[in-house]
């Protein structure tokens, strides 16, 4: 599951970017911020990259009305690489998380923590 914590303390919790800050949605009124503050280290564990099949399929009909046979390959190989990221985190307080995160909170996430 994208955007969660996979493993470890808060272990299938959410984690979500919201106003330049990333969280890990503890209950609806609680949350933990993953900042200088509060993490002590952090590890990239794996990072995977695919193709995304959507945006696959519409590069490839529009480069293939365009330009035919050429354009409808060229679409497709085009295609937006979406990125997965699983992050070992180690807090101050001892606690520690495996997180499954996206481009998006991972770029957030390393901003935080520089």
């Amino acid at each position: 599951m994208k955007n969660s914590v996979i493993a470890g303390d808060y272990a299938g919790k959410g984690v979500i970017y919201t106003a330049g800050q990333v969280l890990i949605a503890v209950s609806l009124l609680n949350s933990v911020k993953l900042n200088k503050d509060t993490v002590d280290s952090y590890e990239l564990i794996t990072e995977e990259h695919r193709k995304s099949a959507a945006s696959g399929i519409a590069r490839g009909l529009v480069g293939g009305a365009l330009l035919g046979p050429v354009g409808l390959l060229a679409g497709g190989l085009s295609a937006k690489n979406k990125g997965t990221y699983q992050v070992a985190i180690q807090f101050k307080d001892g606690k520690r998380s495996l997180l499954e995160i996206d481009d998006k909170i991972y770029k957030g996430l390393i901003k935080a923590l520089f």
